[in-house]
């Protein structure tokens, strides 16, 4: 087959018009042409007023060779890639030792199906509770200021991407074609089928919940074994060599073979690992707080008079600003049609995020504002960067009152260098609440001038940004993991065989599909060393 990337068409164009598109970039007559199919939806909305539909479209034609070497100068026809999946290897026969995944996070749901699809029949251990009674501890917390530590928006089955917008779209290289596995495997899993071709596909969280179960449920058909509330409380390395994992209940599981998929937000089993000798590192994050506009204000800024289209949804936006002391503020993790979410994972902290449901049809839009940090800012051992987000988080909670509310402030009182004592026209969605007062002490001087700097900067891309009743909400600083557990080229650790550190609490990803997209690579890499 062909492929045509790059074919644009007016928003509200005719059905029959994409067909005649293709026909009259190609130079063929209908009888010509066999089929067609879509890969992939976008649009381009550089002039709002104006937006344009772009499609990438997979073509079967009667003269294939002869119409590609006519057509060989066009840099947007070329032949589909093969982007279907092929097993590196199977299980042998002899299987003796099941490889071990610690983690249900996308990174380690992906490498336990992909190893269970193999035959190797993996045993994942997931520290929290399964999705849905997890996502009751959750909404606990959200909705009662109760704090589960082992049940929360970091940990449990579907890890930290299930409550967020459920984005699955990501800048990694992909040459494997591995995200389409991803989205393949998904799609099975009861995601909507849209996602196969929209060009940012995303599922939400409640759709998460039962995709997750799906996927947890296949693994389980072909022999592999899921355990909840099953912390990994030590490995166990002899001569360099995994061993084996020690679980909270003194349970010891052997085996050579181990992927760490802890996601992020696991700070007690990085120190374990760092006392135990595994080479990790520091790494930069950064830090920042949650921005809440209108919807329709976004909508408005970005579509114009298409503002509100079904075919556009809610729109989005991806800024960055370079300070004037050095400093980049970007936004990060933007959430269209969303909510603010409590995410700390310790007692007396507070952590904020952003998710989205489907539809994305609440009325705020929210954003992380966030300044980017290096190893230089938190100087000392590989896990300081730890130590300096519970300094930034444990502040927090004592700005917000100490009860789990998040410490606002309205935009126009945070660039007037003044605390706010009343809401406008902006409601904040992060609950258990949001109490208002001033932010200037909740992050580093160097990150609050940054931040006061990027707004008006990112007024001028978007109208009405610093509007004076938006709301910042603190504190974000689980934008990555700060910390690298570094591996070679067999995605092994440097020091300790057999431990495969995978995802983002390993800093190998940042999102859904990247993380699911490293745990397949590191589940063949395990698969072909157990082969050996």
């Amino acid at each position: 087959m062909l492929r045509i990337t790059e074919l644009k068409l007016p928003l509200d164009h005719p059905e029959n018009e994409l067909k005649a598109a293709i026909l009259d970039r190609l130079g063929i007559s209908t009888e010509e042409l066999i089929t067609y199919t879509l890969f992939r939806q976008g649009f381009d909305a550089r002039k709002r007023n104006a937006i344009l539909l772009v499609y990438t479209v997979d073509v079967d034609v009667s003269n294939e060779k002869a119409l590609l070497n006519r057509l060989a100068d066009d840099p947007h026809i070329t032949l589909t890639p093969d982007s279907s999946y092929h097993f590196v290897t199977g299980a042998p026969k002899d299987l003796v030792q099941r490889p071990i995944i610690i983690g249900t996070g996308p990174c380690g749901l992906f490498a336990g199906l992909i190893l269970a699809q193999m035959g190797f029949r993996p045993i994942i251990l997931e520290r929290g509770k399964e999705v849905r009674e997890r996502t009751k501890d959750t909404f606990g917390l959200w909705r009662k200021s109760l704090f589960n530590p082992e049940s929360n928006v970091q940990f449990g089955e579907g890890g930290a991407g299930t409550f967020s917008d459920g984005k699955l779209y990501t800048q990694i290289k992909d040459p494997n074609h591995y995200g389409r596995k991803v989205i393949n495997e998904l799609v099975k899993a009861g995601a909507p089928d849209e996602i196969l071709h929209v060009s940012k596909p995303h599922i939400g969280t409640f759709k998460l919940v039962t995709v997750v179960e799906q996927i947890r449920a296949t693994i389980e058909s072909l022999g592999g074994e899921i355990r909840f509330q099953s912390r990994v409380d030590d490995i166990i390395i002899d001569n360099g060599q995994v061993c084996g994992v020690v679980l909270a209940n003194g349970e010891t599981i052997q085996s050579n073979h181990v992927v760490l998929a802890v996601g992020h937000s696991a700070r007690d089993t990085f120190k374990m690992l760092y006392d135990r000798g595994v080479y990790i590192e520091a790494k930069a994050f950064s830090i920042g707080f949650r921005i809440e506009h209108p919807q329709s204000l976004i909508d408005s800024c970005r579509f114009g008079s298409n503002a509100g289209h079904p075919l556009l949804g809610a729109a989005d936006y991806k800024l960055v600003h370079h300070c004037s002391n050095g400093r980049s503020v970007y936004s990060f993790c933007m959430c269209p049609g969303g909510t603010v979410v409590a995410a700390t994972s310790e007692a007396g902290h507070v952590v904020t995020n952003g998710m989205s449901q489907y539809s994305r049809n609440e009325r705020n839009a929210n954003s992380g504002i966030v300044v980017g940090i290096t190893p230089d800012d938190y100087p000392g051992h590989p896990l300081a960067g730890i130590d300096f987000q519970r300094r930034l988080e444990a502040g927090a909670f004592k700005l917000g009152g100490e009860t789990y509310e998040a410490p606002g402030q309205l935009v126009g009182d945070f660039l007037a260098k003044r605390p706010s004592l009343q809401l406008g026209t902006v409601q904040p969605s992060y609950t258990p609440g949001v109490h208002l007062c001033d932010l200037s002490s909740a992050l580093p001087d160097y990150a609050i001038a940054a931040i006061r700097e990027a707004i008006p900067a990112f007024d001028k891309k978007i109208k009405g940004f610093a509007m004076n009743d938006a709301v910042l909400t603190g504190v974000e600083t689980r934008t990555s993991s700060p910390i690298r557990i570094k591996r070679n080229e067999q995605y092994q650790s440097l020091n300790s065989k057999g431990l495969y550190p995978a995802g983002e609490g390993a800093g190998y990803a940042g999102g859904i599909l990247s993380a699911a997209v490293d745990g397949i690579k590191v589940a063949e890499a395990l698969a072909l060393d157990m082969s050996k």
